[in-house]
């Protein structure tokens, strides 16, 4: 397998770069995605340690970080957007890309679904269909170290409240700790409340501590427009918080 991993991240180091142009706009995006691919694969591989996995589980895991986002890269050079409700699904495109290469016919089959699988259901609301505990078990880790570094990679984005407002659905979804439907995003003040109901959906302790300590929730809270429910919502969102980081992790395989 180490072989096999050797080539992936060859394949894709060099499939990355081969999207590289003069056009600043499309540069700019592909750059970004492929510094998220890489920060994404480390998470991987450091959250599949933290949960004590095989070396083999920890190389799957490491093969899912590295082409989670493979799709993204078709993606923004055809589109030039990330925005898959303008484009395609970028999870749907990469399983595509994949399918084009001879990486996963050279996988145990039962490996090779578990990738598609996890990447197919890495950026959905939530994750259906899986046929096996591991399969779940993988979604939920790539899923996991993903948010982790979206949280990063939107950090610097973050405004204080505008005068857009605020969806008052989306209010009510925050302040009784349930998600929300994303395509119904409206104004920035949604996408503060958004990204910090994914908190909801964190499923490893490890993941939501990593969040904490870099502040990306606290960043965020500091930039919520003034409102009761806002703030009820806050109050639920930390202590649920408190209660989930205090748990141990169990990789349920």
């Amino acid at each position: 397998m180490q072989d096999l991993l050797r080539e992936m991240h060859q394949w894709m180091h060099d499939y990355m770069r081969s999207f590289y142009t003069d056009d600043e706009e499309v540069q700019k995006g592909i750059v970004l995605k492929e510094e998220h691919t890489g920060y994404v694969t480390s998470i991987s591989k450091e959250l599949a340690g933290h949960l004590g996995l095989s070396l083999e589980d920890r190389q799957l895991a490491e093969i899912i970080g590295l082409f989670h986002d493979v799709g993204r890269f078709r993606q923004f050079s055809v589109y030039r957007t990330f925005n898959d409700a303008k484009s395609e699904d970028h999870a749907a495109l990469g399983l595509q890309v994949l399918e084009e290469l001879p990486f996963l016919k050279e996988m145990p089959k039962a490996s090779a679904d578990i990738v598609r699988f996890a990447i197919l259901w890495h950026n959905k609301k939530e994750i259906q269909g899986a046929k096996s505990r591991r399969q779940l078990f993988f979604a939920k880790l790539i899923r996991d170290a993903d948010k982790l570094d979206i949280y990063r990679v939107l950090r610097p984005f973050l405004t204080a409240p505008t005068d857009e407002g605020i969806s008052r659905d989306f209010v009510t979804k925050f302040r009784n700790g349930e998600q929300v439907d994303y395509t119904k995003i409206r104004t920035q003040e949604d996408r503060k409340l958004v990204r910090l109901m994914w908190v909801y959906d964190i499923n490893f302790a490890w993941t939501l501590k990593k969040v904490a300590e870099r502040g990306y929730v606290a960043d965020i809270i500091k930039e919520l427009p003034k409102d009761k429910d806002v703030e009820e919502g806050v109050r639920r969102l930390l202590a649920y918080v408190e209660k989930k980081c205090a748990q141990p992790d169990v990789a349920e395989l």
